[in-house]
């Protein structure tokens, strides 16, 4: 859900130095048939084969559970619904929530 934190959570594990993948960039997602976004699943099938450092990888997505068997853990953060819309409000590293329907991560 947009406005818990996850971004910021992956943006610190980044600076501490660990593998990080925020899926809400480019590359990451296709648009299903009825316009909403899933991980696009070749290339986090690929992702998630790499060998290498622990990797930390953000994003909720309807198809995200097939994903689950791959993955040490998987970690739900939440906050209460004034806070995560105070947050999208004052927000300016991406519009994600701020308006119904707005898919700015998408692929052209």
């Amino acid at each position: 859900m947009s406005g818990t934190g996850k971004s910021s959570a992956l943006a610190e594990l980044a600076r501490r130095g660990f593998r990080t993948v925020d899926t809400d960039e480019p590359g990451w997602m296709v648009e299903a048939e009825d316009g909403e976004l899933l991980w696009d699943e070749e290339k986090i099938a690929r992702l998630l084969a790499e060998d290498g450092p622990t990797l930390f990888v953000q994003g909720t997505v309807r198809n995200q559970g097939r994903f689950y068997d791959r993955f040490d853990a998987v970690v739900l953060l939440s906050a209460p619904a004034d806070v995560i819309l105070e947050r999208i409000a004052a927000r300016t590293n991406n519009p994600w929530g701020k308006s119904p329907g707005l898919h700015p991560r998408a692929d052209p």
